[in-house]
């Protein structure tokens, strides 16, 4: 027996507004907050938290084997704290988290996303081959084993950079990703901690990792201010046994950096001047925002 029973208009839409107010506890209290921190920003551009550019969680480290420490604090610029556990993150490693930030910035953090290797390769900017989908298993692995206590400001946020990683084997060899985030990673979103990294400087920089890490260092700083050499060395994680050592390697990352960021019309001068560093750097347009504001 069927019922011919309606619902008056205004009972349904209030029928609707609990059940949407359901499905947002479901998910989590601040679903909305979620959403405005994750926009469509430029496929030429990656959002990164001020706090993986500003710190030593992904050092400026060759690649290889790497010591696994356990509650080590981890050095960073003022205003941060960071203890993290498992094997110590280069580069590489940012480059993956960066890209699947990207990949998954059109949904709510926490929601599945799902990517095939053959394409967050493409994004990587790197070929579809068996040693590099290897490579790409082993930073995923890493980023899922981590356990962090980061603190920026107000804002404190515990958890891994993945919180699950499920891989599909397909025919052919093929693989897909599904891939889910923390939703409280939206701590680390903020206000203005973020930086829109550029990714064709980025890019341009591949097998330069300290050049890569004072990339994203001084993208993060509107105005940046001079620092000692013997600063930069702590906070970049380096491994150079001495002060000397890391200044020639300096030297020659910010060389490296000052060319690849002037030939993608992003100029960048520097100068060292005994143990000081001074950059000068071009503003990105929120930036400029930024200081026009302050003026």
């Amino acid at each position: 027996m069927s019922s011919n029973l309606t619902v008056p208009r205004k009972t349904f839409a209030k029928l609707e507004e609990h059940n949407k107010r359901s499905r947002a506890q479901h998910l989590g209290p601040d679903l909305g907050l979620i959403h405005s921190l994750m926009p469509n920003w430029s496929d030429s551009v990656r959002r990164v938290p001020n706090v993986a550019l500003r710190s030593a969680l992904f050092g400026a480290i060759s690649k290889g084997r790497r010591p696994y420490v356990e509650r080590a604090e981890i050095h960073a610029q003022g205003g941060y704290s960071i203890l993290y556990t498992g094997a110590l993150l280069d580069q590489g490693d940012l480059d993956v988290w960066e890209t699947v930030l990207h990949m998954a910035r059109a949904q709510a953090l926490g929601a599945e996303c799902r990517v095939t290797a053959y394409r967050l390769l493409k994004v990587l900017g790197r070929t579809d081959t068996g040693k590099n989908r290897q490579i790409l298993d082993r930073h995923l692995s890493r980023l899922k084993a981590t356990a962090l206590q980061l603190r920026c400001g107000g804002h404190s946020y515990e958890g891994s950079l993945l919180q699950e990683v499920y891989r599909e084997h397909c025919e052919a060899g093929s693989r897909s990703y599904v891939i889910r985030l923390n939703p409280k990673l939206q701590t680390l979103f903020v206000g203005d901690q973020f930086t829109e990294v550029d990714w064709s400087v980025r890019q341009a920089l591949q097998g330069k990792p300290l050049a890569q890490w004072l990339h994203g260092f001084y993208a993060s700083h509107a105005t940046p201010f001079p620092l000692k050499v013997e600063t930069l060395h702590r906070l970049c994680g380096s491994r150079a046994s001495s002060l000397l050592d890391f200044k020639k390697d300096l030297r020659r990352a910010l060389y490296s950096l000052a060319e690849a960021s002037t030939t993608k019309g992003k100029p960048f001068s520097y100068e060292i001047e005994g143990a000081l560093v001074r950059v000068k750097t071009t503003p990105s347009p929120s930036q400029r925002r930024h200081l026009d504001r302050k003026c």
